[in-house]
């Protein structure tokens, strides 16, 4: 009897499939299937996986095409409550599936359990990889999870074990103009699930030229903007407080924030630091300078959308010494 499902969809990864199935294989708690999903492979992917020696693995191929649909039919043929994702490009450490189980028997009500990853790579990592990294790795708590949700995605997509059924009763993946797991993530969210992530180190997660992300058009930046605007509308925590505080007056966060708008969302104040803009009217609606939200009564709702490289850190530093509590009184948006 197996505890958790490993879901592993693979495409033309003959150069390191071999290498994912070895860390696999490596792990100290054995009470695992691995479901491995081709995805239409046109190299040996395929020959590789079913010459593998691992009894613990069943080989099936994707009846549809891409990723989203190699997901959900894996999903499908997973037998266990639990399901841990992996790409094949990715090197599970010896203690992940430990670590994991040891985490559902503590914390049997959560609903999704990440962990902490390292990139590697053998191109040199951008320092915007690097940032996101460093964030990420450190949104942990539940409470977290929920007050960072709309900067990035919080999890590494690797590095996440879900409840099937959960996922199952909320549609699994989703096809559409956006990022598949993030769009996951939100929708998760959005329904109240548990998240948590471990604080350890369980995953080497490969950056390559050749990642979605940097391939596939549902990951530009546009697509990023959309989706976190349409869950953001349907907010509690937004949808109870219609008229905004935006902080950032410039062009781009106006056009990214303008999404939020067309929702039916007002701004009743822009905050900006620039004292060229403080005093002036954008669409009739006045500029001012920060100390304002240390006065006003009661507070209002603040969304940061300024994305400058530390400038986020600095704006909770402010709202937090006025008295503004992320997630009750602020949201920072990416």
């Amino acid at each position: 009897m197996h505890a958790l499902s490993i879901l592993l969809p693979f495409r033309n990864a003959r150069s390191t499939l071999k290498a994912t199935l070895e860390s696999i294989d490596s792990q100290v708690f054995g009470h695992y299937e691995l479901i491995a999903i081709n995805d239409h492979s046109e190299d040996d992917s395929r020959t590789i996986v079913s010459g593998w020696s691992n009894s613990r693995c069943r080989l099936i191929d994707n009846p549809g095409k891409g990723l989203v649909d190699a997901l959900n039919h894996g999903i499908e043929a997973c037998t266990n409550e639990w399901i841990v994702r992996i790409d094949a490009d990715d090197l599970m450490h010896s203690d992940r599936l430990l670590r994991l189980w040891q985490t559902v028997v503590a914390k049997p009500y959560l609903d999704l359990i990440a962990h902490r990853v390292r990139m590697f790579s053998n191109e040199p990592i951008l320092a915007g990889y690097r940032e996101y990294l460093n964030w990420q790795n450190q949104v942990l708590s539940a409470q977290q999870i929920s007050n960072e949700i709309y900067v990035e995605s919080p999890f590494a997509h690797p590095a996440v074990m879900f409840k099937k059924e959960l996922v199952k009763t909320l549609g699994k993946y989703k096809k559409g103009d956006f990022p598949e797991d993030y769009e996951l993530w939100l929708r998760m969210h959005a329904s109240g699930a548990r998240m948590l992530k471990i604080p350890d180190v369980l995953l080497d997660w490969r950056d390559s030229p050749t990642r979605l992300s940097r391939t596939d058009k549902s990951y530009r930046r546009e697509a990023f903007d959309n989706l976190r605007a349409q869950y953001l509308s349907h907010d509690p925590r937004v949808k109870q407080n219609p008229a905004l505080i935006i902080w950032g007056a410039g062009r781009i966060t106006r056009k990214r924030c303008q999404l939020l708008l067309d929702k039916g969302f007002t701004v009743s104040a822009w905050i900006d630091i620039d004292p060229k803009k403080i005093g002036n009217k954008l669409d009739g609606v006045p500029v001012l300078d920060h100390s304002w939200l240390a006065t006003a009564s009661p507070k209002p709702f603040v969304l940061n959308y300024v994305n400058n490289h530390g400038a986020r850190e600095e704006i909770d530093q402010i709202l937090t010494g006025y008295g503004y509590l992320k997630g009750k009184n602020y949201l920072s948006v990416g």
